[in-house]
């Protein structure tokens, strides 16, 4: 078999392509990098920085030339069809053995976080963040990276787990405890609400329609001002106590507060520390419970629809009820995580639950790789960490941010754990003559 032999590079079309997206590049950066207003006397004035737009556009041009020479010499698709399955069976076994390696040890330092001497209240608010966008994105990936279902008002049900918590707080003296289960079960019946529309939808049409219930929900929080606050939000949501014990300084008559029971001077440490514990406690159990899902047939049913809706009809696998238990438990679990950001806020408004809000818990979802629930905890870790770690390169963060998106996309345009693994395998059968297993 004779090697097949590569065209030259056509390097008009090379430079052509990156002269236009350095063009791009100048407008955005005129207006990003080269105006600047400061504060002056008598009020505000304009300061340019046109070296900096020739830098940006600069680094545009050389950045584009390098990834379209990258794409024109990389070997063909033809000469390594052959090894794609090989390659892919090899990531398989990679991303198994990662994950029984990995997780483990990522529940060890989670639960250890706390207790380490590098410790403290910014870390463990940082991380107690992480968590909350960790069990949102495993919520999300029921919908988008299991059943395929793309989702873009996820955050309507995180509203939703919020508000039920604090209302219910606010006009029925309810605790965290009772009011937990009914905000995901609020939050779960809206998600059976919005999965009747959609059952005929598909693609971007489902994305436009998903998106839509997310505003009227932010939009009805808004403007129902007697019962939800508007756009003042509820302030004075209750924390929770830990079986009856209040977090407290002042001791109240006839009880006692956490550190009185236990014989402990009062810290303000010890709330953040078990909202801490609260929120992994809730993720570990939203990801054992998607993992059991996995293996049972409504899970499989996910699954097979994802790949395919036409081939789960003719199957026998009703696509209403599949679409309808993805939506419903997907948005329970993201109302578990609104009412632990409602109280562990202390107030909510509805400019909490905006689109990007979504727009992040997706790309979690799809940075990740859809349908990985490693991947999920890795994203949440780069994109919501990340955003802390470069919080020093003030407003060229979330440049920095997008940028290192694009370069993920780039190098792993299906995800950083893209592999989906099939939740059941089909063994070839053995071809095996009987005459040959008598004699054996």
């Amino acid at each position: 078999m004779t090697k097949a032999t590569r065209p030259p590079l056509n390097w008009l079309a090379l430079l052509k392509e990156s002269g236009v997206a350095a063009f791009v590049a100048l407008g955005l950066s005129i207006v990003m990098f080269g105006l600047r207003t400061v504060d002056q006397q008598g009020g505000l004035g304009l300061q340019t920085r046109w070296s900096w737009v020739v830098l940006a556009v600069v680094s545009v041009f050389i950045g584009r030339l390098v990834l379209a020479i990258y794409r024109e010499t990389r070997q063909p698709p033809h000469t390594y069809s052959g090894t794609q399955d090989s390659e892919q069976n090899r990531l398989a076994e990679c991303v198994q053995k990662i994950s029984k390696v990995v997780a483990p040890l990522l529940i060890i330092f989670a639960i250890v976080l706390p207790f380490l001497p590098f410790s403290s209240r910014y870390i463990i608010d940082v991380a107690t963040l992480v968590l909350t966008y960790i069990m949102l994105g495993w919520g999300l990936n029921i919908v988008v990276g299991l059943a395929g279902l793309l989702d873009l008002g996820y955050v309507a049900f995180y509203a939703v787990g919020a508000y039920s918590y604090a209302l219910l707080a606010y006009y029925f003296d309810f605790s965290f405890w009772i009011c937990l289960p009914l905000a995901g079960i609020f939050a779960a019946t809206f998600g059976i609400i919005l999965g009747f529309p959609v059952l005929r939808l598909r693609g971007d049409y489902l994305a436009i329609v998903t998106l839509g219930f997310g505003e009227i929900i932010r939009v009805v929080l808004i403007n129902w001002y007697t019962f939800t606050g508007g756009p003042d939000g509820l302030s004075s949501i209750p924390r929770p106590s830990f079986f009856g014990l209040p977090f407290s300084r002042r001791v109240p008559e006839d009880s006692e507060t956490f550190h009185t029971f236990f014989s402990l001077d009062y810290s303000s440490m010890h709330r953040i520390i078990f909202l801490y514990f609260l929120i992994l406690a809730l993720a570990l159990i939203t990801n054992f419970f998607t993992l059991r899902m996995r293996k049972l047939p409504l899970g499989r049913a996910w699954e097979a629809l994802r790949e395919d809706e036409t081939a789960c009809r003719s199957l026998g696998i009703n696509p209403t009820n599949t679409k309808l238990s993805a939506f419903a438990i997907g948005a329970g679990f993201a109302g578990f995580a609104g009412s632990f950001f409602a109280t562990r806020q202390g107030f909510i408004s509805p400019e909490s639950f905006t689109f990007i809000e979504s727009a992040v818990i997706l790309a979690i979802v799809v940075l990740g790789g859809m349908g990985s629930q490693l991947g999920v905890v890795i994203a949440s870790i780069l994109l919501i960490g990340g955003t802390e770690l470069f919080r020093g390169l003030e407003e060229f963060r979330m440049v920095t941010f997008g940028g290192l998106m694009v370069a993920v996309m780039v190098w792993k345009p299906r995800g950083l754990l893209a592999h989906r693994d099939p939740t059941l395998r089909l063994h070839a059968p053995d071809h095996t003559p009987e005459s040959h297993k008598s004699n054996t």
